[in-house]
């Protein structure tokens, strides 16, 4: 037992060897029941434990846990102490981690922080550490936690093979990257032993993303890929699988990237130096991130050195902060890949997927909990663990890996201003009135997202690369971008009149008047051509016998109503709410929403705006609300069912919608509830809504529901008399109809929205809702396929959302049908027996 007065002795009767607990939660039940015995706590602290398991992550790495209590119970410890569960066939703590080491800690203040330092220390030593895993002699364990100087970690170098392995050569024409990397590690983390990749005398621990980058694989590169444990051989065949199975995307990709480059050449092209009085232009030549040509004065920022505090805190509390902002970041760039899916494709939302695994790498948490042990600050040791690991990755020879150490950086920033809020905030200041090429050293995502689009006219960074998050979103802004320019950007005069080239990504500096002129015929030919593309994709979506069906597109800002306005879209089909709690730390106020809201009212400009109210829950947690944990979210206390029990989300934002519809054109604002199951759920919100117009004395909103669970499509015709439009979220009612969790690894293909059984539920709300003259919308996943919103508009459906970029193929095909055709399409649709049967109609959707 940890005393104050012995502060390392371990009694064996605090150790707990060949322990098989049946899980979580009861291995730390039986850890706490030895502090017990020991009358180190009281009883509730065992369920302090518990509860802090689902605040923040106690898995040290490598096989150890730490679980204790939370901060406010520290009054339940009567005297510091620590007891192990020794686990030799481990115990599953979250997805991909297993526990063999249970050090229950508990502690009044900081006297662990000795035992803590030696168990990261321990953790360094792989072979003494798998030995404590097994022994049968507690004296083991009490002499690796008391030894003032364990052994130093082994070298990669003299890391072999494990016990099973097969070789394989580097096939992807960029070499082992974030993205495939990312798949490489969520694959071996599955493994109940070690999984380890070999090149030549550097290995590297196949479950750590970090070290995959650090091997610097290139194409033609021979690998070891090893594993042991009792599944070894499965668990290669699985990564196997997995590596040789990304080879084909990995070509696809680069062929893609080689075509864009050739591409690029076919871009705008300066004036002959013939034509241009003998002189060329000076250019800054980098990498083309957002095509566009743009005019204007260049304005420098000036690069701001991030100066981290260093702020000692008490180790749990150190230990809670740095938990729940990973946690938060987390579940902020699950926001950011679900939102770039549908916006831009999986191939970019993938980026924000592999940044996230970087959250998972062991070596970088291990060496911040060990700074934070030795008396360091979590914001300080967070961001040093993070800044030592970016460096040696940009040390790779590898351009696209050294890149990686952007990417490190990035996401360490937005788990450094969690942990430390008086780092939070952009360095975006002091734009000049008139609108400006930005140059900068380099920009971080929000930095990037706040940018005044009447002010920036075009940014060129002197790092990043075009698959940076800062190219991402000047793509999604419609912003001309470059990256990759180098020093000579930011050695610029503020003011220098400048030509920036997205396509190409290059600066023209000190243009003629002649290569100005030039310029803007280019930039003129190019509005001409857009104009006649967004002409073809603003024409309605009517079938060639005069039926019109509604098409809206997904939206969750203002900034993006353009690109959708753009694409085709003829108004906003779904806002998700739920990004404006998702994207931050904390819960947007009243006016915050209806700032936003009515910024989306003005850039729609009259045309309509559907508003889902927060649907959280299921996949959509916000850790920072602190609801409760839920064993099965999917079938719990998520959309309407959360709102009606937590008035403090409800009705703010609903205040704020109807301060927002007071100003806006009447019928352009609609509301609608999600996960809507029964018709009481509908009367109590509907009631909030009318005491909360009348307070604010707002016009009336149209008010309807989301269809997706199967009882609201089979009583459509009783909840229709209720309210005035439906919208089928087709992906839940998939998941519901059929049983199967859309995001399972097994199961996911199966959960096919053209089930002919989710097309009858389909049909039965249509036939509801026209009972009582209310339309039906769509704004699943089916909405943006050509064949998918053929199949609906012949099933009576008369609006659909998607994601803007499929727009203008949905309008093709529904411009180039009939509707009795596609009647009868859906009818031959709803008599299949299997989805494959549905699919195989697709040719007779005309």
């Amino acid at each position: 037992m940890l005393t104050d007065t012995h502060p390392l002795s371990l009694p064996p009767d605090l150790i707990r060897l060949g322990a098989a607990p049946a899980g979580k939660e009861a291995a730390i039940r039986e850890a706490a029941q030895l502090l017990i015995a020991a009358g180190c706590i009281d009883p509730a602290y065992a369920d302090s434990m518990i509860r802090r398991e689902t605040v923040a992550n106690t898995f040290l790495g490598h096989g150890v846990a730490i679980p204790h209590g939370m901060v406010d119970d520290r009054n339940l410890v009567r005297r510091n102490g620590i007891a192990i569960l020794q686990v030799p066939d481990g115990v599953v703590w979250n997805d991909g981690q297993t526990a063999r080491l249970v050090v229950a800690i508990a502690a009044q203040s900081d006297a662990h922080i000795a035992i803590l330092r030696r168990l990261t220390r321990l953790m360094q030593d792989e072979a003494r550490l798998a030995a404590l895993f097994t022994t049968g002699d507690p004296a083991d364990l009490v002499a690796a936690l008391s030894d003032e100087m364990a052994a130093p970690a082994p070298s990669a170098a003299d890391a072999g093979d494990l016990a099973e392995s097969f070789e394989w050569v580097v096939d992807y024409p960029t070499g082992l990257h974030a993205r495939p990397a990312a798949a490489w590690v969520e694959s071996a983390r599955a493994a109940s032993g070690r999984v380890r990749v070999r090149h030549g005398g550097e290995s590297a621990d196949g479950k750590t993303l970090v070290a995959l980058l650090q091997l610097g694989l290139r194409p033609g590169d021979r690998i070891t890929v090893s594993a042991d444990g009792a599944d070894a051989r499965a668990v290669l065949n699985r990564l196997r699988a997995t590596i040789t199975g990304l080879s084909a995307r990995e070509k696809a990709d680069a062929a893609a990237a080689a075509r864009k480059a050739k591409a690029v050449v076919q871009g705008w092209t300066p004036p002959a130096a013939g034509t241009n009085g003998g002189r060329e232009m000076p250019a800054i030549a980098g990498i083309g991130a957002s095509p566009g040509l743009t005019i204007g004065p260049v304005h420098v920022m000036p690069k701001a050195d991030l100066t981290v505090p260093d702020r000692p805190a008490p180790l749990l509390e150190g230990g809670n902060r740095l938990h729940e902002a990973l946690n938060l970041t987390r579940q902020q760039l699950k926001a950011l890949a679900d939102d770039t899916a549908r916006r831009l494709g999986p191939a970019e939302a993938g980026i924000f997927a592999a940044q996230a695994e970087l959250l998972n790498d062991t070596d970088v948490i291990t060496l911040a909990c060990q700074l934070m042990v030795e008396g360091h600050g979590p914001g300080w040791s967070w961001n040093e663990a993070v800044e030592r690991s970016a460096v040696r990755l940009a040390a790779n020879p590898n351009p696209v890996l050294a890149g990686r150490a952007a990417d490190l950086r990035d996401v360490g920033r937005r788990v450094l201003t969690r942990i430390d809020p008086d780092l939070r905030g952009g360095s975006i200041r002091d734009l000049p009135d008139t609108p400006c090429i930005l140059v900068a050293d380099d920009l971080s995502p929000s930095d990037t997202a706040a940018l005044d689009m009447g002010r920036v006219i075009g940014l060129a960074t002197a790092q990043g690369g075009p698959t940076s998050h800062t190219a991402i979103l000047a793509r999604t802004l419609g912003l001309p971008a470059m990256v990759a320019g180098g020093a000579a950007l930011t050695g610029l005069a503020n003011g220098t009149t400048a030509i920036l080239d997205g396509q190409s990504g290059r600066l023209y500096l000190e243009p003629s008047d002649a290569d100005i002129a030039a310029a803007h015929g280019w930039i003129e030919e190019q509005r001409v051509r857009k104009a006649q593309q967004e002409e073809r994709r603003s024409l309605p979506a009517r079938t060639r016998d005069g039926h019109t069906v509604e098409i809206g597109a997904n939206v969750n800002r203002p900034d993006q109503v353009a690109m959708a306005l753009s694409q085709g879209g003829e108004g906003v089909g779904l806002m998700r709410t739920e990004f404006l709690f998702l994207e931050r730390g904390d819960a947007p106020s009243e006016e915050e929403q209806y700032q936003t809201y009515r910024a989306m009212l003005e850039a729609l400009d009259g045309r309509p705006l559907i508003v889902r109210a927060l649907d959280i829950g299921g996949d959509k947690q916000v850790p920072h609300l602190q609801l409760p944990h839920e064993e099965n979210p999917f079938l719990g206390v998520r959309g309407a069912r959360l709102l009606l029990r937590h008035p403090e989300l409800l009705e703010p934002q609903l205040r704020a919608l109807y301060r927002a519809a007071k100003g806006a054109k009447p019928g352009a604002l609609l509301i609608m509830f999600p996960m809507i199951t029964t018709l009481r759920e509908i009367e109590t919100l509907r009631a909030v809504c009318d005491r909360i117009r009348a307070e604010l004395d707002a016009p009336a909103v149209p008010l309807g529901i989301m269809v997706e669970v199967p009882a609201a499509a089979i009583q459509a015709d009783v909840l229709a008399r209720h309210v005035d439009f439906f919208s089928i979220g087709t992906n839940d009612l998939t998941q519901y109809a059929l049983a199967i969790d859309r995001q399972h690894p097994e199961l996911a293909a199966e959960a096919d929205s053209l089930h002919p059984s989710v097309l009858r539920l389909i049909r039965l709300t249509v036939e509801g809702a026209e009972k009582h003259g209310r339309w039906v919308g769509v704004c699943g996943g089916i909405a943006g396929d050509p064949f998918g919103a053929a199949l609906l508009a012949g099933l009576g459906v008369r609006e659909l959302s998607m994601t803007p970029r499929d727009i203008p193929g949905v309008k093709d095909k529904l411009r180039d049908s009939d509707l009795a055709g596609l009647r009868a399409l859906a009818q031959r649709a709803l008599d299949c027996e299997s989805s494959d049967e549905v699919r195989a109609l697709e040719g007779e959707a005309s």
